[in-house]
């Protein structure tokens, strides 16, 4: 395992450009960072809790924020910009702009991952967050990109984190991190209940996910740090990470695509490595 940059602030959310470089969130930092060649250069700094990333089919960067986390005390701080929303980053100036920051009138609490389809559409998890020792709803939401529609696919989950489509891209997969669970619904904008895909044992919890040509699914693995590798028919392995306890998300690049690059968000470091099969071409990272 190579380390590409340190001394970041929480990173998550990677983004591999076609160009090499790799976009990272800083959740702590409030930053949107590009790193590449020995260095890190701010995209901008976009406040809140920059928390995942993924390029749309305009070429702009699209950002889960969640408005702010104590990552310690996992608190919630009402108004003054930390609202949860779903931003646009114009990757070019660094100009970023508010898209949406509810549903149905219904704030959205801590945007979390995010994937496009084909089609251009947005999905997106809501981790949730705590007001006065109340838990809110977790859940998974899908939009476009104009801000012109928002749709609440599902309201009732625990703790989602993680999205990804299948290779096909009839699946929607969203790990849980308190349950430690992968879950799967299928691409269309209506209301639905998951199905179990499978769980991961021992004491650990999900993070953010990819997946891979084949259609397994690559989901970074916290507290017990690793990546979680979980088959469509539920089959899980895992990659272990010693050294860090919060690996928070992983991607794919490199021409045959089997380079992995991975947040390991405590230490503050992006890390790439060779993987064992290629990762998914994501739609619109060039």
């Amino acid at each position: 395992m190579e380390i590409i940059a340190e001394g970041l602030a929480f990173p998550e959310g990677p983004v591999v450009m076609a160009d090499g470089s790799v976009i990272v969130v800083e959740l702590a930092g409030g930053r949107i960072t590009r790193c590449w060649n020995g260095r890190a250069e701010t995209v901008c700094d976009i406040g809140g809790g920059p928390n995942g990333a993924a390029i749309g089919p305009d070429g702009a960067l699209y950002v889960c924020n969640n408005g702010g986390l104590d990552l310690e005390k996992f608190q919630n701080a009402r108004g003054n910009g930390h609202e949860g929303r779903i931003e646009r980053v114009d990757l070019a100036t660094g100009k970023f702009e508010r898209i949406y920051d509810s549903c149905d009138s219904v704030p959205l609490q801590a945007p979390n991952d995010i994937v496009f389809d084909a089609d251009g559409r947005i999905w997106f998890t809501d981790l949730g967050k705590t007001h006065d020792g109340i838990r809110t709803a977790s859940g998974l939401f899908s939009a476009l990109t104009d801000g012109s529609e928002i749709f609440a696919i599902d309201r009732h989950a625990v703790s989602y984190n993680g999205v990804g489509l299948s290779p096909d891209g009839a699946s929607v997969y969203v790990a849980d991190t308190h349950q430690a669970r992968l879950w799967h619904y299928e691409r269309r904008v209506d209301q639905q209940r998951p199905t179990w895909v499978a769980t991961a044992p021992g004491p650990v919890g999900f993070d953010s996910l990819a997946v891979t040509q084949a259609g397994n699914i690559c989901v970074a693995t916290l507290y017990d740090g690793g990546i979680s590798t979980i088959t469509p028919d539920g089959t899980v392995s895992k990659f272990s990470i010693s050294d860090e306890a919060y690996v928070t998300n992983i991607a794919f690049g490199g021409e045959d695509m089997c380079t992995a690059y991975i947040t390991l968000s405590q230490s503050g470091r992006l890390a790439k490595m060779r993987w064992d099969e290629p990762g998914l071409r994501l739609h619109f990272n060039g």
